[in-house]
């Protein structure tokens, strides 16, 4: 695996890539690695000729209140894994090579991206696209994957390639779970013993929304209420939303359609952590 960390290199190594007829799979990560970006790189790897995966914490998807500081980070770690993957390129890049001295120009999503987690977070989307606009016009891959974790993201991304012509094929990969039913995340890094069994709630509520509706509930609102009383049950849980929405547009919906697919979303803070997940349904 070659480590990569000037821009102006990588892309160089990009348009050799694509010249040569290769095709690149790429997978953008802010580190601290676990099994659920490791199942990116496996998808990347078995459907590109070339793997590059990208670690930079991105200060622009972080208000001034969230924690950037403290995000964990561990390179040693996440390049023994790489690897271990057979990784072919690992793009590394400072914050200053990313947003030079005189940086003023960014990228905004304008719907999507101000509902949701962009009510919560109104200054993160506004950071991942524009971070995400980057690093593709520097890596310019073939294929991009993400985890469905992130659902509003994904939504939000698939938008803005669509919009603004990238030639990038988006690909969401399935949230990877721990045996327990808890949604992998770096974030799960900061739960005490306690909190780590709380966090539980969040899957559990998904699932237990899932049952109402396979009951039969179709009332959106209905579904919500309860899933956030469902939600408030633990100690330390602080429930931002429990949503029901398009699977495709993100729109809100008063009742459910037969035949149709919506994601499950939730958002939640167990102590200090804030964590999120969700689920694909089909009435």
């Amino acid at each position: 695996m070659k480590i990569v960390t000037n821009p102006r290199e990588m892309q160089n190594i990009s348009r050799s890539l694509i010249v040569g007829g290769k095709t690149i799979g790429f997978v953008p990560t802010m580190g601290y690695l676990h099994a659920g970006h490791l199942s990116l790189v496996k998808a990347s790897r078995a459907e590109n000729d070339f793997t590059v995966v990208s670690i930079f914490v991105n200060p622009t998807q972080f208000a001034p209140n969230e924690d950037f500081s403290k995000y964990p980070r561990d390179m040693e770690k996440d390049e023994k894994l790489l690897v271990e993957e057979g990784v072919d390129y690992l793009f590394y890049p400072s914050a200053t090579d990313i947003y030079p001295s005189g940086f003023e120009t960014y990228v905004e999503q304008e719907k999507i991206a101000h509902t949701f987690e962009g009510e919560f977070r109104p200054t993160h989307f506004r950071g991942v696209t524009t971070i995400v606009s980057i690093l593709f016009n520097i890596v310019q891959p073939t294929k991009a994957y993400f985890g469905q974790k992130d659902a509003q993201q994904c939504a939000v991304l698939s938008r803005m390639v669509k919009d603004l012509w990238f030639p990038v094929e988006m690909v969401v990969c399935p949230i990877v779970r721990e045996e327990d039913g808890l949604a992998l995340s770096s974030r799960n890094v900061y739960l005490n013993k306690m909190e780590r069994q709380e966090a539980l709630i969040l899957s559990k509520t998904i699932e237990f929304a899932k049952n109402l509706i396979r009951e039969g509930e179709r009332d959106t609102n209905t579904i919500s209420t309860l899933a956030m009383e469902n939600l408030e049950k633990p100690v330390s849980a602080k429930p931002d939303y429990f949503l029901v929405v398009k699977y495709d547009s993100f729109e809100s919906v008063e009742k459910l359609e037969p035949g149709e697919k919506y994601f499950l979303l939730a958002a939640c803070s167990i102590g200090k952590t804030r964590l999120i997940d969700n689920a694909i349904i089909t009435v």
